[in-house]
């Protein structure tokens, strides 16, 4: 029997209401189980950290536990796919990082694709990074380092802690939009110590791996990769102040498997925005020289989008492989 269609459409529309009250009853009483936050990086890196300092606070205010799962692999990419093929129910989270957009492009054959793959629910912390330099090296500001790249070819190796890393693509970046070249080394190792005994001369770190050796004088900060000037290193620029639009930070954020219904991902960003006002969570964040990143889930989804098409014209400008 053929049904008319306007029996049909009310038979959608029923449909359609009966499922948004199901999401809207499902929300109300969410959480009431624990909530598992994939960490697709080892325990005691820097997303790891901070994403404890947030399950923590999320913890008490929800509730329910928020527990930290950590799964590292392929730069990222085992944990960050474990978690998009969860159920889209809020009941697991991903810590994204700045390496998941720049992965999207790196890496040609995931099985997933994370601008399409997920429900973006709140920006949670920057952690700057500063380029430094060894002091053998003759240069005191950007300008000068500059000149003496320029003037120097071949002379400059710039380390970091692997390909497609965020301290890779931001030196690539620098290069990018200045014409600078420099032979990049990467380590499989801490590549400090080789910069402090001048067998590499630049680094582009993290602020808070670097800052005392950066009081101490055993390493010279030219400038940070923040958009702006950081309060940790006050007189330090910025390198936007010499190169307009460049920004290249390590950000972490929170978000779920697409299709995590809209009012637990409102539940969710509303909880993470009270952390990051909250002042102990705050300090945490400082002592590790992060910056609180409160976005809306809109806000996150179009920053999101805006590096991964950022880092997808670096990462072909420099033919930069996977390893």
């Amino acid at each position: 029997m053929k049904l008319p269609r306007r029996s049909l459409l009310h038979f959608a529309l029923g449909a359609a209401a009966l499922a948004a009250r199901r999401d809207a009853a499902v929300a109300e009483n969410y959480p009431d189980r624990p909530v598992r936050v994939t960490v697709a990086l080892p325990a005691g890196s820097s997303p790891d950290i901070v994403s404890r300092i947030i399950a923590q606070y999320l913890s008490q205010r929800l509730g329910r536990p928020f527990i930290i799962d950590n799964r590292p692999g392929a730069n990222g990419n085992v944990g960050t796919e474990m978690a998009l093929r969860a159920a889209p129910d809020g009941y697991t989270l991903l810590q994204a990082i700045a390496a998941n957009t720049v992965n999207a492009t790196l890496y040609k054959n995931l099985n997933f694709d994370f601008a399409r793959d997920i429900a973006p629910v709140a920006g949670v912390a920057r952690i700057p990074q500063v380029m430094e330099i060894n002091p053998a090296v003759p240069a005191k500001t950007v300008p000068e380092f500059i000149a003496y790249a320029k003037a120097n070819p071949g002379k400059l190796n710039m380390a970091s802690g692997g390909i497609g890393g965020t301290p890779h693509v931001a030196g690539v970046l620098f290069m990018m939009m200045t014409g600078v070249k420099m032979l990049h080394v990467p380590y499989r190792t801490n590549p400090r110590p080789d910069l402090l005994s001048g067998q590499v001369q630049v680094m582009f770190d993290t602020l808070p791996a670097s800052i005392a050796f950066i009081r101490s004088g055993k390493l010279r900060p030219l400038a940070v990769t923040t958009a702006t000037r950081v309060a940790t290193l006050p007189d330090v620029p910025a390198l936007s102040e010499f190169l307009p639009g460049y920004e290249a930070t390590s950000w972490q954020g929170l978000v779920a498997p697409k299709g995590t219904p809209h009012e637990i991902i409102a539940t969710l960003s509303q909880a993470v925005s009270a952390g990051l006002a909250d002042a102990q969570v705050k300090t945490q964040l400082a002592n590790l020289g992060a910056e609180p990143m409160p976005m809306t889930p809109d806000q996150f989804g179009a920053f999101i989008a805006g590096e991964i098409a950022k880092w997808a014209q670096v990462i072909k400008f420099a033919d930069i492989k996977a390893e």
